[in-house]
């Protein structure tokens, strides 16, 4: 399985005839010569410079490259996709590479592996080794760790998957984030429930510390309107006139609890739907992930459903109305019976596939534009990175879901406003688009986005802390 050519895959990053040997190499896989390589030029094409790779995986290698999903990859295609690649090895290696001499040995080899829940002995670490090594040296340089795995294909390493944790790590308030993978390591340790646990906490300080902008956004999304048109500051002073400033955490201890039940079902399902798609991986394709990630979220919105709309009651809730959330649940209950707490369920639902999708796949676009560009020896981005790709992936998510947020709070509310009309999801878009024109669907934009950095940077810290408290091991 060695790469046995003249064409010096190792320099692909760099050096004068780099241009030519791309497209020499590039030639020799396009058996057909129709300017296109598929699964069958490189079955063929591998063949004959001595590499065997299952059919599995080559359609992942064609599958990883082509972006113009024509089946292929055309050269620019091949280019990119090898340079990509290549990045990624590099990281592993410098991962493998505990010494940090330029060399891995078997030691090294059994080590990495045992740190991802592999064990294996000496014996299979130096056969491995053998594969690999040219020069019968019994270690690894660079070129040959490369040589050997450029045509190989790689998915999220685990290196990667350690340090660019997001749904975890960071808690907007909002809880229709995909999950986040966790290695076989941190599975089979039991890491997995502690970076929960750490990340549960985190939420729950986060949501507290951004609470009164939390329901000053629930507030003006149901009263405000063309006719009552409600400001932050004037917002905030109505709410401390009517209660106090307690009444600005109102709804705050119901957000806190169902933190808990919905992140274990959340992860419980996730897994399980990860096992019927039939995937074998220890990681999911971005595709997959959305699939399993918005099942997942949908399966534990309608567990805690119930909770969301006493939170929703509770935020606004008049001073004596109510003397906690049992009391609420019990008049609600009692006067509008066991279908007021599904209210909102269907704009619920249908919001967590644009808020999952566009905040998983903005974070994925810029981790992978970070690990392309500054990723040297390390997939570990630093703070600012991290809190920045994180703040920015969950805005774009929450704008993009935002009416379907909006009208859910209104029909969770609707049994509140005296006298108010009980409209459908349909119609309740309609009735804001009449009345006050598509702004309308935006109120409390404000102070929703004014919540977003304050609670990613809270959560981060907070989530570090708990992580050294827990015990928690980045590696």
């Amino acid at each position: 399985m060695r790469l046995r050519w003249n064409l010096h895959p190792c320099d692909i990053c760099g050096g004068p005839e780099q241009e030519h040997r791309l497209k020499v190499l590039f030639q020799v896989l396009d058996v057909n010569g129709d300017g296109g390589i598929c699964v069958n030029d490189l079955t063929i094409g591998l063949k004959k410079l001595g590499v065997h790779r299952t059919e599995h995986e080559l359609r992942k290698i064609v599958k990883a490259g082509d972006k113009d999903l024509d089946g292929q990859l055309d050269f620019e295609e091949f280019v990119h996709y090898l340079r990509d690649h290549e990045k990624k090895l590099r990281l592993v290696f410098k991962s493998l590479d505990k010494k940090n001499d330029g060399q891995i040995d078997s030691q090294e080899i059994m080590q990495s592996l045992c740190d991802l829940g592999v064990n294996i002995s000496e014996e299979q670490a130096e056969k491995i080794l053998r594969s690999m090594d040219k020069n019968g040296t019994m270690t690894i340089d660079w070129n040959e760790w490369r040589d050997y795995h450029l045509l190989h294909p790689a998915g999220n390493i685990p290196e990667i998957i350690l340090y660019w944790k997001h749904s975890t790590i960071f808690d907007v308030g909002e809880s229709m984030i995909v999950p986040d993978e966790f290695t076989a390591e941190e599975k089979k340790t039991g890491m997995w429930w502690r970076h929960l646990v750490a990340g549960g906490g985190a939420g729950a300080v986060s949501r507290t510390c951004t609470a009164p902008l939390d329901r000053l956004k629930v507030l003006m999304q149901v009263h405000a309107s063309k006719s009552n048109s409600m400001r932050i500051a004037g917002g905030f002073s109505q709410m401390i006139r009517e209660g106090g400033v307690r009444s600005l955490w109102r709804g705050n201890g119901i957000n806190v609890i169902k933190i808990a039940p919905e992140s274990a079902i959340k992860f419980m399902a996730y897994e399980q739907i990860k096992r019927l798609i039939g995937s074998n991986q220890e990681t999911l394709g971005i595709t997959e992930r959305l699939v399993a990630g918005s099942s997942a979220g949908a399966i534990a919105q309608s567990s805690i459903y119930p909770m969301e709309v006493l939170k929703t009651r509770l935020a606004l809730r008049k001073t004596g109305q109510y003397s906690g959330i049992l009391d609420c649940a019990k008049h609600i209950f009692q006067k509008e019976g066991v279908t007021a707490f599904y209210k909102g369920y269907i704009p619920n639902m249908l919001g967590i596939i644009p808020y999952a999708g566009i905040d998983l796949a903005v974070y994925e676009t810029l981790k992978n534009s970070w690990l392309q560009r500054f990723a040297t020896d390390s997939a570990d981005p630093g703070v600012f990175v991290l809190l920045a790709c994180g703040t920015t992936s969950s805005t774009c998510g929450q704008l993009a879901s935002y009416p379907l947020a909006l009208v859910r709070t209104r029909m969770q509310a609707q049994a509140t406003l005296e006298g108010g009309p009980q409209m459908s999801m349909s119609g309740l878009f309609r009735h804001i688009i009449r009345t006050e024109g598509p702004t309308g669907l935006y109120r409390g934009l404000a102070p929703n986005f004014m919540k977003v950095i304050p609670s990613v940077s809270i959560s981060y810290v907070v989530y570090e802390y708990l992580k050294i408290t827990l015990g928690v091991q980045s590696k």
